[in-house]
């Protein structure tokens, strides 16, 4: 990650001035703020039940995110920390897979979903506060592309697609059905991502490919 994004994640994700004491309580509060999302999304009296789940003000769990819009951008980026904590420890082939098992996850946690695609779909309008998220959060597009390029040396990507188009390919697909699940929860979410690696990925290397590099995946 170049400085200038490393600092704009920081600025996210670190509170400044009073909001930096207290990490374990704000913790406490991501904790219980995940559950809640989990079942109601960003919609409806999400932050009085936070508040009474703590045994605290609806204003004293605001103050460690500096507002609403806050507290569900931590949320979001406490999300992407525990799911990447969990791929990191599942086998994998290539980089794009382990977006099929967390979006088979989220499928718990309907009130998550609701809270990505709202924000995400709010981030497209200059100035809201989850843009620089969302924008930082572009280096999954990054790290998609190293990994697949990867491959491509490795001889394991269908020949003549250009591993940024897949990589893009891929994220589109997890965002947008993500959106069609809110509307029918019968869709199979990460069938739709194993689809593209079915379509993309050679299992076995081409004769006389050099091995495979090896690639770490990104958050889904």
């Amino acid at each position: 990650m170049d400085p200038e994004r490393a600092a704009r994640l920081d600025n996210i994700r670190t509170p400044r001035g009073r909001y930096a004491k207290g990490v374990q309580r704000r913790n406490e509060i991501l904790a219980v703020a995940l559950e809640v999302f989990a079942m109601i999304g960003e919609k409806g009296a999400l932050i009085k039940e936070i508040a009474d789940r703590l045994g605290m003000s609806q204003a004293g769990v605001l103050r460690y995110f500096g507002s609403r819009e806050g507290l569900l951008i931590w949320a979001l980026a406490e999300r992407d920390r525990l799911d990447r904590e969990r791929t990191d420890r599942e086998p994998r082939t290539d980089p794009i897979s382990p977006m099929a098992a967390t979006l088979r996850r989220s499928g718990d946690v309907a009130g998550l979903v609701r809270l990505y695609v709202s924000m995400a779909a709010a981030s497209g309008f200059p100035g809201h506060p989850a843009r620089d998220f969302f924008e930082v959060r572009g280096d999954i597009l990054i790290a998609l592309c190293d990994g697949l390029t990867a491959l491509q040396r490795a001889g394991r990507i269908r020949p003549g697609i250009e591993p940024e188009a897949i990589a893009r390919l891929a994220l589109a697909a997890a965002d947008g059905i993500q959106h069609q699940w809110l509307l029918d929860p019968g869709v199979d979410m990460g069938g739709v991502i194993d689809t593209i690696v079915a379509l993309v990925l050679d299992v076995t290397p081409l004769p006389g490919a050099p091995a495979d590099e090896g690639h770490d995946p990104p958050p889904a």
